[in-house]
């Protein structure tokens, strides 16, 4: 497992909700650990599962205690479908050794009379659902999931995309994903115009909760994927060390995006995205997963190609200037927090 306390003790995105039905069994994998992802139904006292309600969701290590097979290839036991179960129960491919809702072993095939071994407890995790989104922490996060203010907001409409996967570590993706003087050259035609090159001016304020960019203004020859060029003003944060925020606004037309970028391993991560906008509703969520499936195609290339591959906090390894101003304040949030995983 990857050793670094902010991220241990921080949430990340490992899958979509909608992707783990109730009952259905999935692995996962965060900061070089392998999960176990599973619902159970949850049964009012009428025992008819509520609509209104998802399924409770498991995180465990993947791992079962007896043979150290990966639980993520087992299956959900229902209760009803054994009278003496006590509770949905998943049980190990390899020799079927059954764990409760609160990962204890419950029942053993080989040995059905015996009473499970009181160590014989899978290690489990927090987890949540958010924004349409798995979430799981491997540690004890004293904070809530970063907030998404468009979220709650009817007159948005939110289209979520990803997850991106890069052979990268996650501080330069969000650091990228900051950035706006790349757009000219990676998103020509679309985010930049090499016409138009110039950072104006913008100013950036850092406190414990993170850093602030405000009023940038850039013009973009499709901001967005409806195919409307614009000039428009950017606000961006970076909310967590690897979650990321921009609101850009052309007159009364207001597209956000927030970012969440997940330390799978080492040397790759999965970035998750939800866009929302108060406007084109004729635009297809299609089109714009498509468009932000260009976008991120044409990023990670640029990304992954980044020497040194950990983000260099010392601001004398690399040039900077004015228009970097939020990378630079990024940089410094960074060492202020002690962030270890991904810099330099």
């Amino acid at each position: 497992m990857m050793d670094d306390p902010l991220l241990l003790n921080d949430w990340h995105v490992v899958a979509r909700s909608r992707d783990l039905d109730a009952r259905q069994v999935r692995p996962a994998r965060l900061l070089g650990q392998d999960i176990v992802l599973w619902r159970k139904a949850d049964r009012p006292p009428t025992g008819f599962v509520s609509e209104a309600t998802p399924p409770t969701i498991h995180a465990w290590r993947d791992l079962c205690l007896h043979r150290g097979a990966k639980l993520s290839g087992g299956r959900v036991i229902a209760r009803e479908d054994r009278e003496s179960a006590p509770s949905d129960c998943l049980a190990c491919p390899y020799h079927g050794w059954e764990y409760d809702a609160a990962g204890k072993c419950a029942r053993i095939p080989a040995a059905p009379t015996q009473p499970p071994p009181e160590k014989a407890r899978v290690e489990s995790y927090k987890a949540q659902d958010r924004y349409g989104f798995i979430w799981v922490s491997l540690g004890d996060p004293q904070r809530d999931i970063p907030e998404f203010p468009e979220w709650s907001d009817t007159t948005f409409r939110k289209v979520d995309a990803g997850p991106y996967t890069f052979h990268a570590q996650g501080p330069r993706i969000i650091e990228n994903f900051l950035d706006v003087g790349h757009f000219p050259f990676v998103h020509a035609g679309l985010l930049g115009d090499p016409k138009h090159t110039e950072v104006g001016e913008y100013q950036v304020e850092t406190n414990d909760d993170g850093v602030i960019a405000k009023d940038i203004p850039f013009f973009q020859p499709d901001p967005d994927g409806t195919g409307w060029g614009a000039e428009v003003r950017y606000t961006y944060r970076a909310l967590r060390p690897l979650t990321a925020y921009f609101m850009k606004v052309n007159e009364g037309r207001r597209f956000s995006m927030i970012n969440f970028v997940t330390p799978v391993d080492e040397n790759s991560s999965d970035s998750w995205a939800i866009m929302a906008l108060n406007y084109s509703p004729e635009t297809t969520d299609f089109a714009l997963r498509e468009f932000q499936d260009k976008v991120a195609g044409q990023d990670t290339p640029i990304v992954e190609s980044q020497r040194p591959e950990l983000l260099p906090l010392d601001l004398q390894t690399e040039l900077h200037l004015k228009s970097d101003r939020t990378a630079i304040a990024y940089r410094q949030w960074l060492k202020k927090i002690g962030l270890k995983y991904g810099t330099a």
